[in-house]
């Protein structure tokens, strides 16, 4: 093969660093919460509880908006 090879992102597995086994992995962080209310403008099979698809996703009624934006914010580059 003639090139540079990289490996897909989704072939190499999770990349977790050491201690973080631990910590809530980041595809359930923000799932199942007690506030989720389904958003109805959506079909209903997108209906997975995640916050995405809640009614008050990244609005000023979603009692967890701090923790959504630090989230933004650490994908910000310096």
């Amino acid at each position: 093969m003639k090139g540079p090879y990289r490996i897909p992102p989704h072939a190499a597995g999770p990349s977790r660093p050491a201690g973080a086994a631990e910590a809530e992995p980041d595809d359930r962080k923000f799932f199942d919460r007690p506030c989720y209310e389904f958003n109805r403008s959506l079909r209903p099979t997108a209906n997975d509880r995640y916050c995405e698809h809640c009614r008050h996703y990244l609005t000023a009624r979603c009692p967890h908006i701090d923790e959504f934006l630090d989230d933004v914010e650490d994908l910000t580059p310096e």
